[in-house]
């Protein structure tokens, strides 16, 4: 899809690129979207292509043609990718090694004592790293840092040229207490460089200075067994775009919405895990922003799951506790996303026990829900919308031959009508509602879990199934109103284009408030900063504001979980981070335990350049649009909300730009339909956000 004719060409590169002329990728599962945005010419062009999965780097090459783009002229890309992300979840790692202290090479499979499962004695759990290319070494610090047995050098020498004969292709050097010195890393890195073949090498206190020995062992772990992965794909696509005429750097995005040159990207490979639900995140918080709606509880639902994040202030909440699997923890700062298994291709189906289930299973892509017209048979969320009239049939995009409502009509009243005793609509209208309930509970996973009214927000809905189901979720949760993107089905690319430049630092210290010296604090808040700013520099891409944002990890003495206490600035003294951890604490657990001390344990920096601002009125082509809401009318169809509701559909191309629209109606796009449930009422901002206010539902 083409939404200009032409792009103005850039002037000559000058140091810091300005990048005016700017191409978002993302890459998803099913498809690669992109957004080329140029602000000299006021002119946006979108691409929507088949993801390749054998090498994503065609499908962006693919999407820049099909959007036209000169890339002699172009400034900067950013690219999201799910290269990583797929690796780690379908375990399609790399060949790595490991090298720890003597004694701990299990460290990996101890983990935490938990369970795949909570109940039952059965569960499976594979290490990234398996136990035979877990070597060890005699060294070993006390906690403090300081050495209680010298680095046998000797040993570890031996230890690397055995991983090098086992065929390993990336080395992991994991010590006991690095964070608190890592003096032994740092040498047997250099012993390690001196024959290792290639630059895969991980030391773990480089990646991720904190205590916690499993966390810190399997991130490493985690990030060498995609490093080459990820190195080879990047250098491939830099390569390719050159030899097209591209003549500046890639920006690739990590998992905490920031960005980072492809040419370092592979450095720390663990950080672009969950690129693509972060740059999804990110778009949100910059849309909200500018609509002056800066708290969000974001909703994207795709095909086979559905992400949400939460966003306070316009800041996307940012963890370093996520962990994407079981015993998978990955503990660098990423984009809080929870995901759920509820997609418009979950299966519905009636149990054993006669109850009407919707997921976690699903149809796919291949054969996909039953509309795809690919040889499915499992009733889906996606058929129960086209079967109560909320998407249009002759509009669907992945579709292969006709779409027989009447076929899925009688599976609908054989598989789930019969055995619930209702008719095919009503056992789809129920399929409807279990599955909004069961996506309403993973946004208050991340809302009312974390002490969160979700009354307080507005739900922000995107991806290409979230706008079918955002009005009902908001009402679920008693959100007052929804907002959706003028482009909901390639929100992510747009987080490219907007997402800021940002690198987080996290220093473990470990001490109790009365044993704490504040002054060593400040002082790791400025090397922190510092670094940050520099990483920045060398980037050369122009910026209009550069922040920093401060934070520790506290908990109370004997405590396990951490809480993540924001500061105002760089300087707190102590009486103010015991009041500002009661406060926190407070907040989240509405209790108050004042006898109880507490404890800093980690100390964190996030360095943000805040790049130039774009128009996301161009999105939708300023020319499409109408003078009168009626102009956009593109006729009448049955829908079904308490029954079936004779219902006006809109193009959403078409709107007037301050259009209002009373509910019931249908708005339908390129990349997603909107339903505004009867008494709700939307209006369209500035941006081309159609924003609804929810009225006493349907």
């Amino acid at each position: 899809m083409s939404l200009s004719p032409s792009i103005a060409p850039a002037p000559d590169t000058p140091e810091n690129v300005e990048a005016s002329n700017v191409a978002g990728i993302d890459v998803g599962g099913t498809f690669t979207d992109l957004v080329l945005y140029d602000s000299r010419s006021r002119t946006v062009r979108l691409a929507k292509t088949p993801t390749t999965l054998d090498n994503q780097a065609y499908g962006v090459l693919k999407a820049l043609e099909l959007a036209e783009t000169d890339l002699r002229t172009l400034d900067l890309i950013v690219h999201g990718t799910t290269t990583t992300t797929n690796a780690v979840l379908e375990r399609t790692l790399c060949k790595t090694g490991m090298i720890t202290t003597e004694g701990f090479r299990d460290v990996l499979e101890l983990g935490r004592r938990t369970r795949p499962n909570p109940y039952g004695m059965k569960g499976e759990f594979k290490p990234v790293i398996p136990r035979d290319l877990r070597l060890e070494v005699p060294e070993r610090l006390y906690a403090d840092g300081t050495v209680r047995l010298a680095l046998d050098e000797a040993a570890f020498r031996d230890a690397v040229k055995r991983l090098l004969d086992e065929g390993c292709e990336a080395l992991v050097i994991h010590f006991l207490h690095s964070y608190a010195n890592p003096a032994h890393e740092q040498r047997a890195g250099e012993i390690a460089a001196e024959f290792w073949p290639n630059d895969n090498i991980t030391l773990g206190h480089s990646l991720l200075s904190e205590s916690r020995e499993f966390e810190r062992g399997v991130t490493a772990a985690i990030n060498a067994s995609v490093q080459p992965l990820l190195r080879r794909y990047v250098d491939r696509l830099a390569d390719q775009l050159s030899e097209k005429g591209y003549r500046h750097d890639v920006l690739v995005m990590n998992g905490n919405g920031g960005m980072v040159s492809a040419r370092r990207v592979a450095m720390e490979a663990a950080k672009t895990v969950m690129s693509g639900p972060a740059s999804g995140v990110m778009a949100a918080a910059y849309t909200g922003r500018r609509a002056g709606i800066p708290n969000l509880l974001t909703y994207d639902m795709g095909g086979t799951s559905t992400d949400v994040a939460l966003i306070r202030n316009a800041e996307p909440a940012v963890s370093n506790e996520i962990e994407i699997e079981y015993a998978m923890p990955i503990h660098v700062p990423m984009v809080d996303v929870r995901t759920v298994g509820a997609g418009g291709g979950s299966i519905a189906r009636i149990t054993e026990a006669g109850l009407l289930q919707v997921g976690p299973e699903s149809a796919g892509s291949t054969p996909g829900p039953i509309c795809y017209g690919r040889g499915g048979e499992d009733p889906t969320i996606s058929d129960a919308n086209l079967l109560l009239g909320r998407m249009n049939p002759e509009k669907l995009n992945s579709v292969s031959g006709t779409v027989v409502l009447a076929d899925i009509e009688a599976i609908f009243a054989e598989k789930l009508g019969q055995p619930l005793g209702l008719g095919a609509r009503e056992a789809a209208a129920a399929v409807l509602r279990i599955a909004n309930t069961r996506m309403a509970d993973a946004v208050r996973m991340v809302s009312v879990s974390l002490g969160e009214d979700p009354r307080d927000y507005a739900l922000f809905a995107f991806g290409g199934a979230g706008p079918l189901h955002a009005t009902a979720i908001a009402r679920e949760l008693g959100v007052p109103r929804v907002l959706v993107p003028s482009r909901p089905g390639i929100t992510n690319a747009l987080g490219c284009v907007v997402a800021d430049l940002r690198h987080d630092f996290v220093n473990t210290v470990n001490k109790p408030l009365a044993e704490l010296d504040i002054g060593a604090v400040h002082a790791l808040f400025d090397q922190q900063a510092a670094e940050g700013r520099a990483l920045i520099e060398k980037e050369k891409v122009e910026i209009e504001e550069l922040r920093e944002i401060y934070s520790v990890d506290m908990q109370f003495i004997g405590q396990t979980h951490l809480l993540r206490v924001p500061l105002s600035g760089p300087r707190p003294t102590l009486e103010e981070l015991q009041k500002l951890f009661e406060e926190a604490y407070f907040n989240r657990f509405r209790v108050e335990l004042p006898e109880i001390k507490a404890s800093l344990v980690n100390v964190n920096c996030s360095v943000i350049g805040r790049r130039a601002e774009i128009d996301l009125s161009l999105l939708i082509d300023p020319a499409a649009r109408k003078n009168r809401l009626e102009e956009a009318l593109t006729g009448h169809r049955q829908v079904w909300f308490n029954g079936p509701v004779e219902t006006p559909i809109y193009w959403r191309d078409h709107l007037p730009l301050a259009a209002k629209i009373q509910g019931p109606a249908i708005v339908e796009q390129m990349d997603t339909t909107i339903v505004i449930d009867p008494g709700d009422k939307a209006v369209q901002d500035a941006d081309g956000n159609i924003i609804i206010e929810l009225g006493a539902g349907a």
